[in-house]
């Protein structure tokens, strides 16, 4: 059993992890914002320990992180992603300041795995799968806090020689996605046989099923043998259009609708090319996605019926946007 810090616990992919540590027996303890959201927790709010603080202070953080003395630490906590998010100083605090604050917080009490977590768009636009030692090029403001974030941690490994990699991540989807995102709302409105409004059918992502995420954050924390400080791309390094995802959610959930394209803006970040180059973990550590994006969306499908309560919340928030 391992003392483990997660932070973004209370978000998608921090909700899977945390439920995949406390059933591989690990004690949980979750770092959690003021006026955070629950219900991703709601299950396993008995089997976990709750730190209410911001990251962004460092005293509070200090403390924390002294009190716990994790083995290991997962840093799923960010701010910017969501189109929504254009707070820039909440993005500097969250993703720049907050990484620092943990980070130097650990280095104080020593630990076996920090693992911090990236974020495709620190790439920028490419028109090809971009290794990892590809030079950044990102075109936003949170691409930019994720990618010094990111830089932050590397140095901290090299220099400090201690075990802190970092998951620049795809475009994950699966259980407890945010309502917003495309496989949800794809799936939310295809088990009534609709569809949802979309952007340009050649709009491309990387999909990659959160289980497989959560498996990468587990090996990145425990594979022998890594460089301090190394970068991993996790996606499937398989890119799928909005044409084909859609073509997808027609056929496993028989929606009659036919797809109106151009009907929800773009995003700044939209783009016809956004694959990953995940040769590196594949190669050193053993990693493999285990979910084409047909069975990906079949199962979470399935975990959409397993979840009627949950399926509600969804409904409620597709209602609020």
């Amino acid at each position: 059993m391992k003392r483990v810090i997660v932070t973004g616990a209370t978000g998608f992919v921090g909700a899977n992890l945390a439920g995949r540590l406390l059933r591989d027996g690990h004690e949980v303890h979750l770092l959690v914002r003021a006026g955070y959201q629950p219900w991703r927790i709601e299950a396993i709010r008995g089997d976990v320990h709750l730190h209410e603080l911001q990251l962004h202070d460092i005293e509070s953080v200090t403390r924390v992180i002294d009190q716990i003395r994790p083995d290991w630490i997962f840093h799923l906590a960010v701010y910017g992603a969501f189109s929504s998010q254009t707070d820039v100083q909440r993005m500097v605090n969250t993703n720049i300041h907050g990484t620092i604050n943990l980070v130097q917080a650990c280095l104080k009490t020593g630990f076996e795995a920090f693992v911090n977590t990236g974020s495709s768009s620190e790439y920028g636009f490419k028109d090809h799968p971009p290794a990892e030692t590809e030079v950044l090029e990102p075109n936003s403001p949170y691409a930019a806090s994720k990618a010094a974030g990111t830089l932050f941690c590397r140095q901290t490994g090299h220099q400090r020689h201690v075990h802190l990699p970092t998951l620049r991540l795809y475009s994950i989807y699966g259980p407890y996605e945010d309502p917003t995102r495309l496989v949800s709302t794809l799936i939310v409105r295809g088990l009534q046989r609709e569809l949802p409004p979309l952007v340009g059918p050649e709009t491309a992502r990387d999909f990659v099923h959160v289980d497989d995420v959560v498996e990468a954050y587990l090996l990145a924390a425990t594979h022998p043998g890594q460089e301090p400080g190394a970068i991993y791309n996790v996606g499937a390094g398989v890119q799928t259009t909005i044409r084909e995802a859609v073509a997808v959610a027609r056929q496993v959930l028989e929606i009659p609708a036919e797809p109106c394209w151009g009907t929800m803006p773009a995003r700044s970040w939209d783009t016809s090319v956004w694959v990953s180059d995940n040769r590196r973990i594949c190669q050193q550590l053993g990693w493999a996605p285990r979910h084409d994006f047909l069975h990906g969306f079949t199962t979470t499908v399935e975990w959409f019926r397993s979840h009627p309560h949950l399926l509600q919340v969804y409904r409620r928030e597709l209602t609020k946007g």
